[in-house]
């Protein structure tokens, strides 16, 4: 973890300090902000704005610094930074397929990915790595929410599975670690979401005196469903900068890389081949394997 200290002379925005402090472009330390990678104080602070103040302890996990400076360094409007500084945003990625058929595509989505809508999003690489420009995504999935998601290669694929959707028939399961020693062995969460009926059933699958290890199975589909419930308990997903802990008591918050929530499995009857059935798992990721480790839940633990 990278830790600065506000000097007397330096007291500005969050912006600005961190742009000076690591030579980066003001563009490239608002992107670490906005990230949701900076503490202040303790306090996880995603305002590039933030007035700072002489003393303020500002504490930044080193590999964002480091990927910061590879890809900020120097300011972009300058004619050296066109030629030596790739920004992230244009980088090619690729994205891992975990199954497909003549119809359907499940892809092992990445963190910082957002699932449609967006020139940058899985739906959008996919269509071009995979040379399908036809793609459409089925559901979503956050940002930073890894795992099972599944596309349609047509449009009438994709009406198809919307259908079977409603019908309650598809399986989802995510693995979580939160905040706190979960004690219970199987709970059932029931709390409507903005309106709406919600249910997620919560399994236990390992704990230690800081953090736990949750399977979680929803029957709805609602927005922020996992993340909001599981808030609601008071056993917030670790790195969850919106609805999780706000400040850092324990370090080792300050270096969970985002919110620690899965898509592990994903099952539904096949909407166009009757008879067949779509399963897919994805395994955890090597940052949710990590964060397992830093909270005493390693190898043993796995799923």
């Amino acid at each position: 973890m990278e830790s600065l200290t506000v000097g007397k002379a330096e007291a500005k925005s969050l912006q600005d300090f961190l742009a000076k402090r690591y030579s980066l472009s003001r563009r490239t330390a608002k992107a670490v902000i906005d990230g949701r990678h900076v503490w202040v104080n303790k306090k996880c602070v995603w305002i590039a704005r933030y007035a700072l103040a002489t003393g303020d302890k500002v504490e930044i996990p080193a590999a964002v610094v480091k990927a910061a400076k590879a890809q900020g360094s120097i300011a972009p409007s300058s004619p050296k930074a066109k030629a030596q500084v790739r920004p992230a945003a244009q980088a090619k990625r690729h994205i891992r397929v975990l199954w497909q058929n003549g119809n359907y595509l499940v892809c092992d989505k990445p963190a910082g990915v957002v699932s449609c809508d967006d020139p940058k999003s899985a739906e959008a690489i996919l269509r071009i790595q995979e040379s399908i420009p036809t793609l459409e995504a089925v559901h979503r999935l956050d940002r930073d929410t890894t795992g099972c998601l599944l596309f349609a290669k047509r449009h009438a694929a994709l009406e198809a599975a919307v259908e079977v959707f409603k019908t309650h028939k598809v399986q989802k399961t995510y693995h979580a670690i939160v905040a706190g020693a979960f004690k219970f062995v199987h709970l059932k969460i029931e709390s409507p979401l903005d309106g709406q009926n919600a249910v997620s059933r919560v399994t236990r699958e390992g704990t230690g005196p800081d953090a736990s290890f949750l399977r979680v199975r929803i029957d709805t589909g609602r927005t922020n469903q996992i993340r909001r419930h599981l808030s609601s308990v008071r056993y917030p997903i670790l790195g969850d900068r919106v609805f999780g802990l706000k400040s850092a008591r324990d370090e080792r918050l300050m270096l969970v890389p985002r919110q620690m929530l899965h898509a592990s499995t994903l099952s539904l009857p096949d909407p166009l081949e009757k008879g067949s059935v779509i399963a897919v798992h994805s395994p955890l990721p090597a940052d949710f394997r990590a964060t397992l480790r830093l909270f005493g839940m390693g190898k043993s633990r796995k799923k």
